[in-house]
């Protein structure tokens, strides 16, 4: 166990400098009633002033001392790294509840680079939805890889809302008539108070006092008192404040969707704020929507950045009677990396494939075949295109899940896979996902598998898609883990799957719309599958045949479901069925009908 520095005491009346701060410091007292602090970053030459008004009394054996303004001045970066106070600063640009202790830190008894972390400046450019600059961003950073276990942080998970529950808010949003509005908090990460003793190294641009220049500077550390960006418990620190902060005044919270909290106001009004690390999405009722941001502005700094129109990468156009939620910035940027920005475009992200153990294009790397190097950027390609297809594109999930299956060893073939999809992005980089208030049938489900879809490993596709009022909010497609005996058992498995996402979603959406007060969705949830054979013995439940006694009793999870009135099994045409899109490579015609059902809309057809 390593030994604790000891603070060295210093006469309140005749207090000089601190020579280790807690966050940063040196500041000088010495009875003047202003004291101003400066801090210079060598490589930006950015000054960071601190004016801080007068002393407050300190009180011997006391180790926090207030103090509560500031003003920055940076040059070409705007640096929420504010210094702030005599011994222990906090970095916050809030200016709201920061404490400092005081005294000194010097490094006895921690061994010259052990037990503290490092840090370093980190520079970014700042976006907005068109892929312009906005603002020029500098911030210390800890280097939170030599944290250690058990010493320096114990749980790191920090929850957000994922994608399904995103849309399905924007549909909601679009079909009550309800506002949205989007709130940045300003350096959240620094609001978290911290649960285990972090000491880091001295920041470049401190200078010390020339009484403290006579040693080394690895002589002084910093122990950090609220959590910093870059250590491992900074975004689990965060939400846990957030999270107290907003239940404390009435903001209900389920561990089935913990990124969701919602109030239901006196007069019939309802908030639900959606919480993506700093990123707040509000929704609701005008009136309280800004009691709400008041609310939190006592709390925290925020930014107010008016009707949501660009969160987590996705760009919401609002046009008549909907709002179309689609990421053509992002395509852009993604065919510029790969230099495909100038390629001809095709009507199809993959070509109709042949099931053939010979003829199969996108089967794995035969004996005489080459695996590309490292200079081509299979891997980096296939991550840009799974952030697609999981937000917005599920018109290319299918071709995605296929392609990354040779990530270890991809060929030639399996390139011209990636350029012919990036070829199909290039010529509807602005299609996107419209949610509209015309359709009112709720929460809808199909599912469908693809046989032998993968000959080569002897096993099948899983298929699904959930609308909520016409337009997808969730999807999926997998190759299932057990090789299915026929078209029947590999149905079964593919309905299996979308029953276990059906069950979430109807949790999701009925704790959402009860907290708001809103009608429930009566009834159970409409799932439609093409295959006769596993409708029928969905219905009857399991049954030991000749033909069915392999298949496992855990997949006819779907019968109790239908037992109890939660889901309802209805046969749909296979031309019809939009889960088709998910478990095979399809042909122009059928890709355009199968995406136009699930809620796909060009953005150039709302404009003219």
């Amino acid at each position: 166990m390593p030994i604790r520095p000891q603070r060295i005491r210093k006469n309140p009346k005749n207090l000089t400098t601190s020579k280790v701060i807690d966050h940063t410091a040196v500041t000088v007292v010495d009875g003047k009633d202003v004291v101003v602090a400066t801090i210079t970053h060598p490589a930006v030459g950015t000054t960071i002033t601190v004016d801080v008004d007068p002393i407050p009394a300190v009180v011997e054996g006391e180790d926090d001392v207030v103090f509560p303004n500031h003003n920055t001045r940076p040059n070409e970066y705007a640096i929420d790294v504010v210094l702030k106070g005599r011994g222990c600063g906090h970095y916050n640009s809030s200016g709201r509840g920061n404490h400092y202790n005081r005294g000194c830190r010097p490094n006895s008894g921690r061994g010259r680079g052990q037990g503290r972390c490092g840090h370093k400046w980190v520079f970014v450019r700042k976006r907005n939805e068109n892929n312009e600059i906005v603002r020029h961003k500098a911030r210390l950073v800890a280097q939170g890889f030599s944290q250690r276990p058990g010493i320096d942080y114990e749980e790191t998970y920090s929850p957000v809302v994922d994608a399904t529950t995103f849309r399905f808010l924007i549909s909601l949003a679009i079909r009550e008539k309800l506002d949205l509005r989007l709130m940045d908090v300003v350096t959240a990460y620094l609001y978290g108070p911290l649960d285990n003793e972090i000491y880091m190294r001295l920041p470049e641009g401190i200078e010390l006092k020339d009484k403290d220049k006579k040693g080394s500077r690895d002589q002084y550390c910093i122990r950090l008192n609220k959590s910093l960006y870059g250590l491992k418990q900074s975004g689990r620190m965060w939400y846990n404040r957030l999270s107290d902060y907003l239940v404390r005044e009435g903001y209900k919270n389920d561990p089935i969707s913990p990124c969701i909290f919602i109030k239901k106001f006196a007069n019939k009004g309802f908030v639900i704020i959606a919480v993506y690390v700093d990123d707040l999405n509000i929704l609701g009722t005008s009136g309280e929507i800004a009691q709400t941001v008041e609310y939190l502005k006592k709390e925290f700094e925020m930014k107010d950045l008016g009707k949501t129109k660009f969160c987590l990468g996705l760009q919401l156009e609002y046009v008549n009677n909907g709002i179309l939620v689609h990421q053509k910035a992002y395509t852009e940027k993604v065919l510029k990396r790969f230099n495909m920005d100038q390629a001809h475009p095709l009507s199809s992200p993959m070509v109709v494939r042949s099931l053939g153990l010979d003829s199969d294009p996108f089967g794995p790397k035969k004996d005489e075949e080459e695996v590309l190097g490292p200079e081509v950027p299979y891997l980096s390609a296939i991550g840009a295109l799974m952030y697609l297809a999981s937000h917005t594109r599920p018109d290319i999930c299918f071709a995605v899940n296929l392609l990354s299956r040779f990530s270890s060893c991809p060929t030639q073939r399996h390139w011209n896979g990636i350029k012919h999809l990036l070829r199909y992005l290039k010529g509807t980089v602005d299609l996107g996902l419209f949610y509209t208030n015309h359709n009112k049938e709720g929460l809808v489900g199909f599912a469908d598998a693809g046989y032998l879809s993968d000959p080569h490993n002897g096993k099948s596709q899983t298929g699904y898609v959930f609308t909520h009022d016409g337009t997808a909010i969730s999807w999926r497609s997998m190759k299932q883990t057990i090789s299915a005996t026929s078209s029947n058992h590999a149905e079964i498995l593919a309905i299996h799957e979308a029953s276990r996402e059906c069950v979430w979603l109807r949790s999701v959406t009925q704790h959402i719309r009860s907290n708001c007060g809103m009608d429930e969705e009566k009834g159970p949830t409409v799932m439609y599958e093409d295959n006769a054979a596993c409708i029928a013995q969905l219905k009857d439940g399991y049954i030991k045949g000749d033909r069915t006694k392999h298949i496992l009793p855990k997949f006819f999870f779907t019968h109790d479901l239908q037992r109890d009135g939660e889901v309802r099994v209805v046969q749909v045409q296979s031309c019809d069925n939009s889960a088709d899109l998910f478990t095979k490579a399809l042909p122009t015609s059928t890709l355009r009908k199968l995406t136009h059902q699930i809620g796909m809309r060009r953005l150039k057809d709302f404009k003219g």
